[in-house]
């Protein structure tokens, strides 16, 4: 795949300055692409109480997403899907924001040096939803603060990316994009259209909380 160009020196300064962090991740061909996802869930999923939500752009995807991640016992899966009961929407948000608030207390406990040995379960966990899916402000439903967002498949429009950003994405959050060939020039796009900088994702992207 060919290669997106290196930020500048000033891009890599923004990117340390920023809350936000953006990356992408590149994938050489389609057929790997869920193979990548799960590896790369294979890292991130090992960090106790660490709340992600992968976006997918059709409902097809997000059950292949679920069924591939479904075998990794160390994360709990969750699909949102648009033909939830109103309750059960409901039920699946608020457990959520419990997650990320025992994650930020595990960080606090951890910075402090004051972590417990605590026997509950401690998994990461995980919601797979579709843009439809995504949590509706109109609605008075609050953003659910992940502290990482997958764009398993990227979108095509800045709204779109933006819109995934402040529904499911923690201030100090991380997103990762997986990209395929010609995804490429929709990426940059994004970038520049939104300006934003997003760089190639470092090895040690999880150590960064």
């Amino acid at each position: 795949m060919e290669a997106l160009e290196a930020p500048s020196a000033a891009a890599a300064a923004a990117i340390s300055c920023s809350p936000q962090r953006h990356f992408y991740l590149a994938v050489d061909r389609l057929q790997f692409k869920m193979e990548t996802l799960v590896d790369l869930l294979g890292m991130a999923g090992r960090r106790p109480w660490l709340p992600m939500v992968v976006c997918c752009s059709t409902r097809d995807e997000l059950d292949a997403v679920c069924s591939a991640v479904s075998n990794i016992s160390y994360i709990n899966v969750t699909p949102l899907y648009s033909d939830l009961a109103e309750s059960e929407r409901a039920l699946i948000l608020d457990k959520f924001r419990h997650v990320t608030m025992k994650w930020k207390q595990n960080v606090a406990a951890v910075k402090s040096g004051n972590e417990e040995s605590e026997k509950e379960e401690q998994k990461s966990h995980m919601i797979v939803a579709t843009d439809a899916c995504l949590p509706l402000f109109a609605s008075g439903e609050s953003p659910i603060s992940s502290s990482v967002l997958i764009n398993y498949e990227l979108p095509t429009k800045k709204e779109t990316y933006t819109r995934r950003m402040t529904t499911c994405l923690a201030a100090d959050g991380i997103v990762i994009n997986l990209v395929v060939g010609g995804e490429v020039a929709t990426l940059k796009n994004i970038e520049e259209s939104s300006n934003l900088v997003i760089a190639e994702m470092p090895i040690n992207v999880f150590e960064m909380f």
